[in-house]
């Protein structure tokens, strides 16, 4: 099997244009893989929505929430199904397992929806189903501004550079906010319709049954065969103005007699501002696999062409360019990279020579390109993801070549050639290194198995290094001995560092002078007393332990990193018209913009109760601005700071509640504190609610405190007296029809004109001065006894109504949601919220659970968990392979207990809390990474006893432990020092010659760089202590047993 390395060697220039193969493909798929932000995510959520025009929220979920979730109820792998009801709207949200195959989840979704429509009342829209994505992110955000421009110039403009963004192949969708959509409104003279004796009903079906296209099917002649058409759609306004209404004898009267065409806009509900401007703009977002770098300049190339097609009174202005962004994010982290490959080459240089140290070094950029091809083939993008996960790998993928290198100068020193050295080097060291390997692997193994969305988003990480250190693995054994026979030819050695090496290799180490010889002459002072250094080890290993259950920070999801992006979202209860709210969202926006800081800043404005469904909208939501912030080395203020100074600028506006959250780098799980109340009785969720909410108010640690209860809202409802109408010829569609016509209006058709988005609503009803309150009470409708007043047998009466209704599984379900102050630890504040909870006497029939972070932390470290038994069982097998010892592949593993002990002394000295993902995932990185150290020590304890049958066992670990100490510690320092700036919470750029203390990157990437640091370190000096007084236990234990028996049998002897 070792012949391998042999012809490896014997053939090196094949070996060499298949490094610079792998070098070469790695550069190019360097080059072609897609730049992203963050990794692409797969949700398994899918969103129905069912509208239907007028629909009450409470008729709404008996009509239509109720049969569509009683069918998905019979399909598999659902975990969850949320509903909101709404005015005119539902919409249904089904959360699957994460292992379902999305595609069948999708398909069976859709089966479910259509064997429910059976029971759906046919006046229903086509119910929607579709799959959530995690690109709502958007990529770029353009404003139109106006200099004067008209609003139908406006939407013209916008509507023609949609179209030209949307033919980038890379581009997703790109939708426009701040417009209306285009009516052709037919206001309807009512006086003349009273004159004529003209029906609102009958005018609106007239309306109707004459824009239909009619197929009347085809002719055959004997000159062939010819398709016979009514056209009759509605084409141009003046079609419309042509439509007979009524016949009197020869007199045709048509609708230009009695009403006034005119193409405009739906009423506004809803108001758009850049920068406190008002505009309309098109969010622009882009396809998954998209390179965020190339689509954003090929969207801004086209918006520069089509700026110069605008009006001139129309100004384009892009902006919120993630892009930017990302390229930032992109180079400091490459600028990262650089920086510790510097680092780990000046150790590796300092300790092994230059020559040496450039062999081990290469196998840095050749792993490195390795991964690159593997994540390219994978179809992955070039994330943050992916690169830390090749910066965590950069440390360790050298261990494997440092390894074989120093025994290769080692015997290249005693006087071997330089190509037998490196081919028994790989021999000797073949299956330590991949054991070293395989053990690594092993402990992030179980992590790519992560399911749900934290899962998803931290693969990528687990599978960078797999890859990175199997190109390490490659390199090591192959590439690297390879190019050592060809420059690492042996040199002159000066007497003294041989005659040292030949002391170290066959003599006494004690005898050496310097570090070695000092850790020999310790060494065997602990293999003669294992029990007292072993039990010195335990004390203070249950001391760490003991001190970080008393005095540990506590535990957070996932850290929070300064942001770059902002959402402000403005509450205020009441009936507020459209209006009215954009006057009060404009009041904050001035204050808001006013803060230093601040690079730009979308605002929309909405009704309230339109925020949309799904458990964590706010139902009183008025108004969302998205900020962006000056980039972080342009301002002196963090964006902590920042969103402290927007709460202090808006605390004091009476009416009105304004939140500010951080755009979420990472997992997004929404506000801290996030508690459910589920019943199946709805009118016991409101007094719970309200006391609940009523203590989150009086703690300090929590702003922005909101829920989800139903706005309490007037509704005017028409009570139709059936029979009373039915006197006068008229029933319910007849006061239906009658009483749209003084509100928004009755739709009766829809046409489509030349260069129009969508099909364009033709729209009757009054003009505004019938339109109203009181026309509803003065308004006629046309019978066969004439004109009768609508009061005759309608009342209008003004009753209260809700905005929303939410379910979760068929139960009435509410939220309470709260942010927590910068600095508190949010798992504290839900252990004191469960113990208060705890001491209040609620209905037993109300279901009280904490949702969001605290739910995804408790999953999380629920995996975690198994996933580090996983990798410890897993380790053992590999190492039991290896060493067929059950005691040495434990001990072994006991280096995993002394790095968990490194990763608390290191959360305990920073005073940082225990972060359930980074953290953890640092400790499970650990376990894999500290036991090599083990294995290296133990795998030449039994070389060197196996070599010296003849010598003591104390002399024979001592020998060992002293031979590996250099390799061991360098090890180390290459891991430890590749990730020590991040650890610090700076960034170094080497190549742009940048430092950031503070950032955002070396803070997001902190927890996980000082977990591995921490405990690497804490984990290598002990074990260069632990390992060799356990190896010297089982021999110091037979010896005093032995001299206990010998003891005893002299007793016996001389009594």
């Amino acid at each position: 099997m070792m012949g391998f390395i042999d012809a490896a060697i014997s053939r090196s220039r094949s070996t060499l244009m298949m490094m610079s193969m792998v070098v070469l493909c790695g550069l190019l798929a360097r080059a072609a893989l897609p730049i992203a932000n963050d990794p692409h995510i797969v949700l398994p959520y899918f969103l129905i929505g069912i509208a239907h025009e007028g629909i009450s929220p409470e008729d709404g979920e008996r009509l239509l929430i109720q049969p569509v979730e009683v069918e998905l109820r019979k399909v598999e792998g659902i975990k969850e199904v949320s509903a909101v009801a709404s005015e005119g709207f539902v919409s249904l949200g089904v959360e699957f397992e994460p292992e379902v195959d999305l595609n069948v989840a999708l398909l069976d979704t859709r089966e479910a929806v259509d064997r429910a429509k059976s029971e759906i009342p046919t006046t229903a829209e086509e119910p929607l189903v579709e799959e959530l994505s995690v690109e709502d992110f958007p990529l770029l955000q353009i404003a139109l501004l106006s200099e004067g421009a008209s609003e139908k110039q406006m939407y013209d403009a916008t509507l023609l550079l949609r179209d030209a963004i949307e033919t980038v192949p890379s581009v997703l969708s790109a939708e426009m906010r701040g417009t209306r959509e285009e009516v052709l409104e037919v206001l309807i003279d009512p006086e003349a319709l009273e004159a004529y004796r003209i029906s609102s009903e009958a005018l609106a079906e007239t309306l109707r049954r004459n824009n239909r296209l009619i197929a009347a099917g085809s002719l055959e002649t004997g000159g062939g065969r010819f398709a016979v058409k009514v056209p009759s759609v509605v084409e141009t306004a003046s079609d419309v103005m042509n439509l007979p209404v009524q016949v009197n004898g020869n007199t045709v009267v048509t609708l230009a007699d009695v009403a006034e065409i005119r193409r405009g806009f739906k009423d506004r509900t809803s108001y758009a501002r850049f920068n406190g401007r008002r505009a309309i703009y098109i969010e622009v977002k882009k396809r998954p696999d998209a390179n965020v770098i190339t689509t954003s300049d090929a969207v801004l190339e086209i918006v520069e062409e089509m700026s110069k097609q605008l009006p001139s009174s129309i100004r384009v202005q892009p902006a919120l360019i993630t892009s930017e962004f990302a390229e930032v994010q992109v180079t400091e982290l490459q600028g990262n990279i650089m920086t510790a490959l510097a680092l780990v080459m000046v150790i590796v240089v300092a300790a092994m020579g230059f020559r040496s140290g450039v062999i081990v070094g290469l196998g840095i950029p050749v792993s490195l390109l390795f991964s690159v091809i593997i994540i390219y083939l994978l179809g992955y993008t070039f994330n943050f993801m992916v690169m830390f996960g090749m910066l965590l790998g950069l440390g360790m993928l050298i261990d494997g070549a440092i390894v074989v290198t120093e025994y290769a100068d080692r015997r290249m020193s005693e006087g071997a050639d330089h190509k037998a050295a490196y081919a028994e080097a790989v021999k000797r060291m073949f299956w330590p290194v991949t054991a070293s390997t395989a053990t690594t692997l092993a402990a992030f193994l179980p992590l790519m198995f992560w399911p749900g969305i934290p899962g998803q988003f931290m693969s990528y990480l687990p599978v960078t290094v797999f890859t990175v250190l199997s190109g390490s693995l490659l390199y090591a054994l192959l590439f690297g001995p390879v190019l050592g026979t060809i420059f690492g030819k042996p040199t002159a050695h000066a007497a003294a560092p041989a005659e040292r090496l030949d002391e170290l290799e066959h003599g006494d180490p004690t005898r050496l002078s310097g570090v070695t010889g000092t850790y020999a002459r310790a060494m065997t002072g602990v293999c003669a007393r294992p029990v007292t250094a072993l039990a010195a080890i335990a004390l203070l290993l249950f001391s760490i332990f003991w001190a970080y259950g008393q005095y540990g920070k506590g535990t957070i999801f996932f850290n929070d990193t300064d942001p770059q992006f902002l959402t402000v979202s403005v509450s205020g209860r009441g009936n507020f018209s459209a209006s009215e709210v954009n006057k009060l969202v404009s009041d904050v926006e001035r204050r808001v913009f006013n803060v230093p800081g601040i690079r730009s800043m979308f605002t929309q404005t909405l009704l309230p109760g339109s925020s949309g469904g799904g458990p964590n909208a706010i139902a009183d939501r008025i108004g969302v601005m998205f900020i962006e912030l000056t980039p972080e080395s342009e301002r002196s203020d963090s964006g902590f700071d920042i969103m402290r100074r927007i709460r202090e600028r808006t605390l004091d506006m009476p009416g009105l509640r304004v939140e500010v959250q951080p755009v979420e780098q990472g997992p997004s799980v929404g506000k801290p504190i996030q508690i459910e109340l589920r019943s199946r009785y709805r009118e016991l969720l409101q007094p719970v609610m309200s006391e609940i909410r009523a203590y989150l108010e009086t703690l300090p640690e929590l702003v922005d405190i909101d829920d989800t209860r139903p706005l309490p809202s007037i509704e005017w409802r028409m009570e139709v007296d059936r029979a009373q109408a039915a006197l006068y010829g008229a029933d319910v569609t007849t006061s239906g029809i009658a009483l749209q016509l003084v509100t928004s209006g009755v739709k009766v058709a829809e046409y489509r004109p030349e260069g129009a988005d969508d099909a364009v609503d033709i729209r009757a009803r009054y003009p505004r001065e019938y339109r109203g309150i009181k026309a509803m009470e003065s308004i006629r409708v046309s019978t066969a006894q004439g004109l009768v007043p609508l009061s005759n047998f309608v009342s209008v009466q003004p009753s209260p109504g809700v905005d929303t209704l939410r379910r979760i599984n068929g139960s009435p379900t509410e939220r309470i949601r709260a942010q927590v102050v910068e600095g508190v630890i949010p798992d504290n504040i839900v252990a004191e919220l469960k113990s208060w909870l705890d001491t209040r006497d609620f209905d037993p029939r109300v279901d009280i659970q904490f949702r969001g972070a605290n739910e995804e932390q408790e999953e999380s470290i629920a995996f975690v968990s198994v996933a580090f038994l996983l990798s410890l069982l897993l380790m053992f097998v590999l190492l039991v392979t290896q060493f067929n010892s059950f005691y040495q592949s434990t001990l072994i593993l006991l280096a995993v207990i002394m790095s968990t002990a490194g990763v608390l002394v290191g959360l305990l000295l920073t005073e940082s809390p225990f972060s359930a993902i980074l953290t953890g995932i640092g400790i499970v990185s650990l376990a894999g990474i500290v036991v090599n150290n083990n294995i290296v020590l133990i795998d030449t304890f039994n070389y060197v006893r196996a070599r010296h049958p003849e010598l003591p066992i104390n002399s024979i670990i001592v020998r060992a432990t002293a031979q590996r100490l250099r390799p061991v510690m360098l090890t180390t320092a290459t891991t430890v020092f590749g990730l020590l700036p991040l650890a610090m919470s700076m960034s170094v750029d080497l190549i742009n010659r940048n430092i950031n203390a503070g950032g955002q990157m070396a803070v997001f990437w902190g927890p996980l760089s000082q977990a591995i640091v921490f405990g690497l370190s804490f984990a290598a000096i002990l074990t260069l202590v632990a390992t060799p007084a356990l190896l010297a236990l089982p021999s110091y234990i037979r010896g005093k047993w032995r001299g206990r028996a010998l003891r005893n049998h002299a007793e016996v002897a001389a009594g």
